[in-house]
C-alpha cells in the first residue's frame, strides 16, 4: 500500500505514532517482502501500539493473540464446539434413528455414522481462534502475536508453519490456506531467547527507550494539556531514572501515565513534594522507589551549598546521585 518508507512514517504519524526512520523502513520492507515483523525491546516502549497504528494506517482489522505460558494450538488455532455438536445430535436424534434402523451389525452402523462425519466436523461447528481467524478472514487483516517470548518453545515451533506458508492443518478438514496474507507483527520483551528458525522467517526490529527529544515529542502529542516546561522537566527526570540500576525502569507508557497524573493534579512545577507523592506511577518496586528518593533527599540536605534558587529542584539531587549511590552524575 505504501511506495516508500517516508509514506509509512507519515501514515503512522497520522495515527499518533511517532516512528523512527528505522521503524518506518522495517515496516515498509516487511510489507513488500511479505514477511512478519519481529519487534523486540523492553516492555512499554510501543511495540503493541505499533501494531495498532499499522493496522489503522492500512485500514485492516486487528486480530490479537496474547501469548502466555501454556498456550497451545486449541487456544490459538481452533476448537470444536462440542456443546453445539451435542445439541445438534439431540435435535437430529430421530433422523439418526432412521439412518441406523436397518443396520444388521454394529460395524455397519458405525460405518454409516462415519459417512456422516463431515456433518458434525465441518466449519459449522468450528470455533476459530486468532490464528485461524486471520487465515480464514474474507479481507486482509493485521495479526498481532503479542509477547511471543512468554509462550513455550513448542508453541513457537508450531508457529513456523503459519509464518512460512500462511496455512494451517486441521485433521478433520485438511489444510486451510490463507485467503489473504495477513500483515503479521510479533512482539517480544526478551524474557527468553527466541529460536533462530523463528527469527529467520521475520524482519527483525529492536525498539529501545527513546531519546529525550523523541520521548518529549510523544508526551506533547499524547498529553498536550501538560505545560511545555513541566513536560520537559518530567521527561528529563525519567531519562535519568533509566540510568539507575533499577529492577524495572520506567517505560514510555508509564511516562505518559505520569504526565496525565501531573495534569490531573494541576501541577505547575516538578518540586520534591509532587515527585515524592507521584513517583509510584513511574516505579513499581519498593527498592526502586527508595533508591530514587535517596537521591532526592540528598539534594534537599545539601541544597544550601549551591544557593537557595536550586532548593526544591529534584533534578539537581538526581544529578549528584553518584555521591550517595555511586551510579552516575551530571557529567555522565
Amino acid at each position: 500500500m505504501f511506495s516508500s518508507a517516508a509514506e509509512v512514517k507519515d501514515a503512522l504519524g497520522k495515527q499518533q505514532y511517532i516512528a523512527t526512520d528505522e521503524i518506518a523502513t522495517v515496516i515498509f520492507l516487511a510489507e513488500k517482502l511479505g514477511k512478519p515483523v519481529l519487534a523486540e525491546g523492553p516492555a512499554g516502549v510501543g511495540k503493541t501500539e505499533l501494531a495498532k497504528a499499522w493496522a489503522a494506517a492500512t485500514g485492516r482489522p486487528l486480530i490479537r493473540l496474547q501469548c502466555y505460558e501454556g498456550l497451545d494450538e486449541t487456544k490459538a488455532l481452533y476448537e470444536w464446539e462440542y456443546s453445539k455438536q451435542m445439541l445438534y445430535t439431540q435435535l437430529l436424534r430421530d433422523k439418526l434413528s432412521q439412518l441406523l434402523m436397518d443396520a444388521q451389525t454394529l460395524t455397519e452402523a458405525a460405518d454409516r455414522l462415519a459417512a456422516e462425519d463431515n456433518v458434525f466436523f465441518s466449519e459449522r461447528f468450528l470455533l476459530p481462534r486468532p490464528l485461524l481467524q486471520a487465515i480464514m478472514a474474507d479481507k486482509p487483516v493485521t495479526l498481532l502475536i503479542d509477547e511471543i517470548d512468554r509462550a513455550d518453545a513448542e508453541f513457537e515451533a508450531f508457529l513456523l508453519e503459519v509464518l512460512s506458508d500462511f496455512q494451517v492443518s486441521v485433521p478433520e478438514l485438511g489444510t486451510i490456506n490463507a485467503k489473504h496474507q495477513p500483515l503479521v507483527l510479533l512482539t517480544s520483551n526478551n524474557t527468553r531467547e527466541l529460536s533462530e528458525a523463528l527469527k529467520r522467517r521475520c524482519v527483525y526490529l529492536y525498539i529501545g527507550y527513546p531519546s529525550l527529544e523523541a520521548e518529549l515529542n510523544v508526551v506533547r502529542l499524547k498529553v498536550p494539556e501538560l505545560a511545555p516546561n513541566l513536560a520537559r522537566q518530567a521527561v528529563e527526570l525519567v531519562q535519568r531514572l533509566r540510568q539507575l540500576d533499577l529492577k524495572k525502569s520506567p517505560s514510555v507508557s508509564e511516562t505518559l501515565d505520569w504526565a496525565r497524573a501531573l495534569v490531573l493534579l494541576n501541577a505547575r512545577q516538578l518540586d520534591a513534594h509532587t515527585l515524592d507523592t507521584t513517583l509510584s506511577i513511574l516505579l513499581k518496586h519498593e527498592a526502586d522507589l527508595q533508591r530514587a528518593r535517596r537521591g532526592i533527599a540528598y539534594r534537599e540536605d545539601t541544597g544550601h551549598e549551591r544557593g537557595a534558587h536550586e532548593r526544591g529542584d529534584p533534578m539537581q539531587g538526581m544529578r549528584r546521585l553518584r555521591g550517595r549511590e555511586g551510579r552516575w552524575s551530571q557529567d555522565d
